[in-house]
């Protein structure tokens, strides 16, 4: 008789605990698995195996947001992988074939990888789920518990879990250092940039400093440049099987500002600080609401972000070009890292980290100290109040306590 099974979580909590990404905090999913017969409220179940995995599923469509292109395309490439290790729950003892349960309640905690040593990908942190508009690129996570009942083939029951990276969060100290790039042009003229902080969530401002200087062993012909506007904006760049024979690149321009400057480039060099917002998705639909969200996969308020998966990658830039009569335009693409949340987003989160961090210390990845398993079999004393059942006279009735 097939089982009833569920997994749940720890008491009004989230499977997931920690913030994957960030290693101190010791990123798991714990809970247990519950297992009870479906058939019969009291009829017991068979169950020889019981095992729990993690399994991501990614893939990558590149054309199907065309409606021309999606017919002629190669199909859809897919992958399926289990993340860090499958964790045995239960094993009936040897020389059985089966155990018979009426209840069962099989703790467990899976660690997700969280980086450190090599480049081996099964030490590497998990992408975080994420599905691109159209399905383009696709990254999905679920428990997979598997139940083998004497004889019958194996039984997989499996429960969307949504995982969200937290490395890239703009307050981070090492994404608020400022960065600096510079361009030549004929060597005339060289424009550099700087930018306050690079990494950036939903309707964050970015800004940006540009200065654009003559170079002084030609100052006769750089005095001729003239300055006629300057333009800042923010790509995106998708990757699509960025590892194997023939990756393939998508680039957008997410938002973009034209300035008209039409001024002669001064011997002292022009300064000039511009500055734009980074866009946002708009998550509710025509009548304002915000629709429900899949199981799975979180709602964002951006439509991508800084990623890197097995079959596809995002990466995004800020352009800035300046347009000159009389040399050469400059442009200068600088990367930088978009997050999914917005900066008032990730200040309320650091708090949070910092006090997961500090219960990490307890936990110990060899020996998580997990509480017992709870299998009771029909033989047991008072097996059926389990159940909420009583047998009163020959009949079984909803027990009352």
């Amino acid at each position: 008789m097939a089982a009833f099974v569920r997994v749940s979580g720890p008491p009004n909590g989230n499977f997931l605990i920690g913030y994957p990404g960030i290693s101190a905090t010791m990123p798991r999913i714990e809970g247990k698995v519950e297992i009870r017969p479906s058939v019969g409220i009291t009829a017991p179940v068979n169950v020889s195996l019981v095992t729990i995995s993690l399994l991501r599923r990614e893939s990558i469509h590149p054309s199907a947001d065309s409606v021309t292109k999606k017919h002629l395309a190669p199909p859809r490439k897919e992958i399926t992988e289990i993340v860090g290790k499958e964790m045995l729950l239960f094993r009936c003892p040897a020389g059985r074939e089966y155990e018979e349960v009426i209840s069962m309640d099989l703790p467990f905690v899976l660690f997700i990888p969280f980086g450190r040593g090599g480049a081996d990908s099964s030490r590497r942190v998990p992408a975080a789920s994420l599905q691109l508009p159209s399905r383009t690129a696709e990254t999905y996570y679920e428990l997979v518990v598997t139940v083998q009942q004497g004889q019958q083939e194996q039984r997989k029951y499996s429960f969307p879990a949504p995982i969200t990276r937290y490395d890239t969060l703009s307050t981070f100290g090492m994404y608020n250092r400022p960065e600096s790039a510079e361009g030549v042009s004929d060597h005339l003229v060289s424009l550099g940039i700087s930018l306050p902080r690079w990494s950036y969530g939903p309707l964050d401002p970015v800004s940006v400093y540009i200065k654009l200087s003559p170079n002084p062993n030609w100052m006769g012909k750089a005095r001729r440049v003239t300055i006629n506007k300057i333009t800042i904006g923010i790509d995106e760049e998708i990757i699509y099987n960025h590892e194997g024979d023939e990756p393939q690149r998508k680039v957008k321009t997410l938002t973009k500002r034209t300035e008209a400057i039409g001024v002669k480039l001064p011997p002292t060099g022009f300064l000039t600080n511009l500055g734009l917002v980074f866009p946002a998705k708009d998550m509710r639909d025509a009548e304002g609401i915000l629709p429900r969200g899949k199981p799975g996969l979180p709602m964002y308020g951006v439509t991508g972000f800084t990623t890197t998966a097995n079959l596809y990658k995002i990466e995004y830039y800020l352009t800035v070009k300046a347009h000159l009569a009389s040399a050469r335009d400059i442009m200068i693409r600088q990367p930088i890292v978009v997050c999914p949340l917005d900066h008032a987003g990730c200040k309320e989160e650091m708090e949070a980290i910092e006090q997961a961090a500090r219960e990490a210390v307890h936990v110990n990845p060899e020996n998580p100290m997990l509480p017992l398993p709870s299998v009771v079999r029909p033989t047991d004393v008072n097996a059926l109040s389990y159940l909420g059942v009583a047998i009163v006279g020959n009949q079984k009735k909803p027990l009352i306590d």
